[in-house]
């Protein structure tokens, strides 16, 4: 028993950097895959909606093999509307933020993105009835703020496009909160199945209805390489949090922000104005922060619940 102790102190910081550099980059896959879609939509003026499409149906086609071993009847729910709903918003979320490259530089996109955590606890208070202290009101509000240095909507240059972004994290976020309750009663492998399933068709269907359109040559490279990068990220994205306790892994994701806008630099020569970094520091500091001790009890919640199952066993 002792061995096994020392063994488990000893692999468990080598752990943490695997799950550390997983998310690092799984950010570098994402801020390229941002150059991409936005050279694909502002650039070569491909319809948004089919971009999103066309984007995540190859994803789909990159994560047959994980489908193939998990098997469809990983699908098998007693809440397939709750997981519908899910899928949609998700879906919709998308269609937003691959909308918003199209019309806003990048580093702008993702800074305003970052403001998700902020509705997530706005739909916890409400829909969940979870308790939100002084504390978490306060950086919300923080964050909040944040977001409108970054707008300035009082600007002369202020685009409604430019609400794109948060509009997409406020429906990836609705889409988080039922994620969250569904958590506790579905097996993980079911929750990622049905989004895998059924975010392609969403998007076919929203994609139709705007005029579909079909990219060929270069344009079609770009998309296979998009649909490449959309899927590496996700795994990546799995395996840090495989590796390691999701609030440890967790800062490691806002190293997107940089990544991001130097990606913007080097491939659109966008150079962002100074407010972005202290409306940036807002929202850093609001929500996301304060949902990290959360993660870390989430995360020792679920390995308890490994150790009573195996128990059981």
């Amino acid at each position: 028993m002792k061995d096994m102790n020392q063994t488990s102190l000893a692999v468990s910081p080598s752990r943490a950097v695997v799950g550390a550099i997983w998310m690092v980059l799984a950010g570098i896959a994402f801020s390229l895959l941002n150059v991409v879609t936005q050279w694909l939509t502002m650039k070569l003026a491909f319809p948004s909606a089919s971009a999103a499409f066309w984007q995540y149906g190859f994803a789909f086609l990159f994560s047959l093999p994980f489908l193939k071993r998990l098997g469809l009847a990983a699908m098998r729910t007693d809440y397939p509307w709750r997981h519908l709903a899910r899928v949609a918003l998700a879906a919709l979320g998308v269609e937003a933020w691959v909308a918003g490259l199209a019309a806003v530089p990048i580093w702008q996109a993702i800074a305003l993105v970052m403001t998700s955590p902020f509705f997530i606890i706005l739909g916890a208070r409400l829909f969940l009835g979870e308790r939100v202290g002084p504390a978490r009101w306060a950086a919300t509000a923080a964050g909040f703020t944040g977001a409108m240095i970054i707008l300035q909507p009082w600007s002369d240059g202020f685009g409604w496009a430019a609400l794109l972004p948060v509009l997409s994290a406020l429906l990836w976020g609705a889409s988080s909160l039922i994620t969250k309750s569904l958590t506790g009663i579905e097996r993980p492998e079911t929750i990622t199945v049905w989004l895998l399933v059924l975010l392609t068709p969403i998007n076919g269907g929203l994609a139709l209805a705007a005029g579909f359109a079909v990219p060929t040559g270069a344009t079609l490279a770009l998309f296979l390489l998009a649909g490449l990068l959309t899927a590496a990220a996700q795994y990546f994205l799995t395996l840090a949090y495989a590796a390691a306790d999701a609030a440890y892994v967790q800062p490691f994701d806002d190293l997107k922000l940089p990544l991001n806008v130097l990606a913007g630099w080097l491939f659109f020569g966008y150079a962002p104005a100074g407010y972005l970094w202290l409306g940036a520091a807002l929202i850093l500091s609001g929500p996301a922060g304060f949902d990290r001790p959360q993660q870390g009890q989430d995360a020792r919640r679920h390995r308890n619940r490994k150790r009573a199952r195996r128990r059981r066993q």
